[in-house]
């Protein structure tokens, strides 16, 4: 039992989330384990079986799918009490922020709420429960194990052995790239921003003599995703906001009504509900420009100004992307492009969007700087860009002496995760546990 729980808790990410409480469970439902003073019921494990032979149709072809689902809610429960006794905590905002997005990405499956309803046989407020319960529960995980393995390291002899025990099974290392970059969006006309202003003034004005915020929201705001909410935006870290609008969310008092703030979205009144010591809470009611006749010309323009200055030598790329780019974000870093996740600078080749695939491949050298590009992008307005490649490093197989900081990588992700199931085979043995077959 135990080496199968051991290996269980890999599935973890495939469960969607949890599965239906005991009070929804049919009458014919029976449970199927009892860990410590818990139960699962048959019901939850058809419940994640069914979803992930949903969302993974692969899995129809294992014939242990139940069984490892089992395993891992018996795994999961174990882990979960521990982290409650051990007064582990979540920060709520991410736990929000991401059901919000699980939620909308599991909606685009169905035409309408009442098909999600019925392909799971609940309400979609049930739903929405279970999702953020889910998420909330493997952040207490993460968050034990993160606390649990913080101290864990590896030595050279330790990565060596893993290259070593490894060197046959390691997939080659693809050619990866370090790219800077420089955005400009399209300007919005004159009289477009004048016409804005205006009614964003008056609203102001009316917010002023005591207007309702949540009421104006609704009524004249232009954000399609907050105006129903009357402009509540939920808690937001730094970085999640374009400059402007960021800059003055931080520095707003709870309660109070900012200025006017422009955006390349529009202009914008903020109100700061709530502070933490990492993020915001705000609403805002937007006036957005009309974006159907943006002059473009102007930012392609602006672009290969900024373009032969950066080849005159009277600044550098870094320089002018901090000074000019629209992409706050890569602009704090001279314009060096982050993965979001893990903030590597180097990306695969292949792993980059055909159009940017495409200038990276005509960028011979390193310190070339591209042409000026006009980027669509699969969501949003289409921007113009200038793009430098910063270092290419071809693909190769890996090796201990140029890969060591990857391969100390895998090998710490290795010790940390053998180290865990130790600890979690040890947990089982003060917890009484018994499951029955399914």
């Amino acid at each position: 039992m135990k080496k199968r729980l051991s290996g269980s808790i890999a599935l973890s990410a495939l469960i969607v989330f949890a599965a239906v409480s005991a009070a929804g469970a049919s009458v014919a439902d029976r449970i199927v384990a009892v860990v410590g003073n818990e139960i699962i019921l048959q019901s939850e494990v058809d419940q994640q079986a069914m979803m992930t032979r949903y969302q993974y149709p692969d899995a129809a072809e294992d014939p242990d799918l139940r069984v490892r689902i089992l395993e891992n809610l018996v795994t999961r429960k174990i882990v979960l009490t521990k982290a409650r006794l051990d007064s582990i905590s979540v920060n709520e905002a991410d736990v929000d922020r991401e059901s919000a997005s699980r939620l909308t990405l599991l909606r685009r499956r169905f035409k309408n709420i009442r098909e999600m309803e019925a392909a799971f046989s609940k309400p979609f407020a049930v739903i929405e429960k279970e999702i953020k319960d889910d998420i909330r529960d493997q952040k207490l995980i993460d968050n034990l194990r993160r606390k649990k393995m913080a101290g864990v390291a590896v030595s050279y002899e330790e990565v060596e052995d893993y290259f070593r025990r490894n060197s046959g099974r390691l997939p080659g290392i693809p050619e990866t790239v370090e790219v800077s970059q420089i955005i400009m969006y399209p300007k919005v006309s004159a009289a477009n921003r004048a016409a804005a202003l205006a009614t964003i003034r008056e609203i102001r004005e009316n917010i002023r003599t005591g207007g309702d915020f949540a009421s104006l929201a609704r009524e004249y705001s232009q954000d399609p995703g907050s105006a129903s909410l009357g402009g509540d935006l939920g808690y937001s870290r730094r970085g999640d906001f374009v400059k402007s609008f960021e800059d003055t969310a931080f520095s707003l008092k709870e309660g109070e009504v900012s200025d006017i703030v422009e955006t390349r979205f529009g202009y914008h009144i903020l109100q700061l509900l709530d502070r933490e010591p990492d993020a915001v809470h705000v609403r805002h009611i937007l006036i957005a420009f009309d974006r159907e006749n943006l002059d473009a010309s102007a930012a392609k323009a602006g672009l290969e100004a900024v373009r032969g200055d950066i080849l005159a030598g009277n600044a550098s790329f870094a320089e002018m992307a901090e000074k000019h780019s629209d992409d706050r974000a890569s602009a704090r870093l001279g314009g060096l492009i982050r993965q979001g996740d893990s903030g590597e600078t180097m990306f695969t080749v292949a792993s980059l969007r055909d159009q940017l695939k495409d200038v990276v491949g005509s960028l011979k050298e390193v310190g070339a700087v591209s042409e000026v590009v006009r980027i669509e992008p699969t969501q949003g307005e289409p921007f113009y860009a200038l793009f430098m490649l910063n270092k290419r490093i071809p693909a190769h197989s890996p090796d201990l002496s140029s890969d060591y900081a990857r391969l100390e990588k895998l090998a710490k992700e290795e010790k940390q995760s053998r180290l865990f199931l130790e600890w979690i085979n040890e947990l089982q043995e003060e917890v009484y546990v018994r499951i029955s077959d399914i």
